[in-house]
């Protein structure tokens, strides 16, 4: 593997799903008409995350992911490997997305590796720059599943954490330097006492863990449990900012907020590029609110890249690496 040296400013980022390969498609729908195997899967999958690293590195992206081709969702793909789930009908999100709720019937277990294996292959062909372990988070596995076996909603999100805990803990064993753990819920109860549940499920998953340790969340009123979550046990905040017009940095400022921030700049729900001027001066926005310095802010999409076509994710990236740059310069 070739070194590679992260910018000290700005480094660029994903937040981790890119649009999926036809490859990839392809290879869950067999999977779950049981005509390929898991390992035959996995392999099959390799060929997009392959085409997935390809384009991250022609945009220049700093810290990569495996672009989650593997996932056809990012509860279902979890609960399909962790023993003691279920899969149940098909329920609807929002407009016409659609997922296959999980349903918790046992005691939820770790049996084995999920994402090893290609954030493995990933990092093996990422030209030294690091791959992000990424990990759906217990909250979030919790609200988008239906319980039938703990009927206590702590039990089963502290459950979950204790399985999603094996899992950091074998990426780490590998050698992965950055985990990150997904909560796109909890924006949406955004409330103490679940803001505080999900500080104790953090607690059990990152305790001791020498990585960077991340929790993405996005969307929804954030500003409203920003006094509850800023002592969580991680290093980095990974927040969508673009899509609502910056409008957490007022808040950030006013509670004094010091870490890490993985700064959303990328509306992925849009299918305009921004152009190099507009996300500079989106990062000339958090600098001259004067939260953190620029070796603490990440710069990267607001969430995860899949609605979004392939040559508008790679277009949005490639812009988004040139803006970051520039700013080096002036900051």
């Amino acid at each position: 593997m070739d070194s590679y040296n992260v910018p000290r400013k700005f480094p660029t980022t994903v937040v981790g799903s890119y649009p999926k390969m036809p490859v990839a498609l392809e290879a869950i729908k067999r999977r779950r008409a049981g005509e390929i195997s898991e390992m035959e899967f996995n392999e099959i999958v390799k060929l997009a995350v392959k085409e997935v690293v390809e384009d991250y590195l022609w945009a220049g992206v700093d810290i990569i992911s495996d672009g989650e081709q593997a996932r056809e969702d990012m509860v279902v793909y979890f609960a399909e490997r962790f023993k003691g789930y279920s899969i149940g009908d098909w329920v609807r999100v929002f407009d016409n997305e659609y997922f296959r709720k999980p349903v918790v019937l046992n005691e939820i277990e770790w049996i084995g590796p999920i994402t090893v294996y290609h954030w493995e292959y990933a990092s093996s062909i990422s030209a030294g720059r690091p791959v992000k372990g990424i990990l759906t988070g217990p909250y979030t596995m919790a609200e988008w599943s239906f319980d039938l076996h703990y009927k206590d909603r702590r039990e089963l999100v502290l459950g979950l954490a204790r399985v999603i805990r094996r899992e950091v803990e074998e990426l780490v064993r590998r050698g992965a330097r950055y985990i990150q753990i997904d909560e796109p819920a909890l924006s949406t109860r955004p409330w103490r006492e679940d803001a505080e549940l999900l500080k104790e499920a953090l607690e059990i998953i990152f305790k001791g863990v020498e990585a960077k340790r991340i929790v993405h969340i996005c969307f929804g009123r954030i500003e409203r449990i920003l006094p509850y979550i800023l002592d969580y046990p991680v290093d980095q905040f990974d927040l969508e900012m673009k899509n609502s017009n910056f409008r957490l940095l007022p808040y950030l400022k006013e509670y004094g907020y010091n870490k890490e921030i993985g700064y959303g700049v990328i509306d992925v729900h849009s299918f305009q590029v921004e152009s190099i001027r507009e996300i500079k001066e989106a990062i000339d926005k958090i600098m001259k609110v004067d939260i953190v310095g620029p070796e603490k802010i990440y710069i990267d999409p607001d969430c995860g890249l899949k609605r979004l076509p392939r040559d508008i994710a790679k277009a949005k990236l490639k812009n988004m690496v040139e803006a970051a740059k520039q700013a080096r310069e002036e900051w």
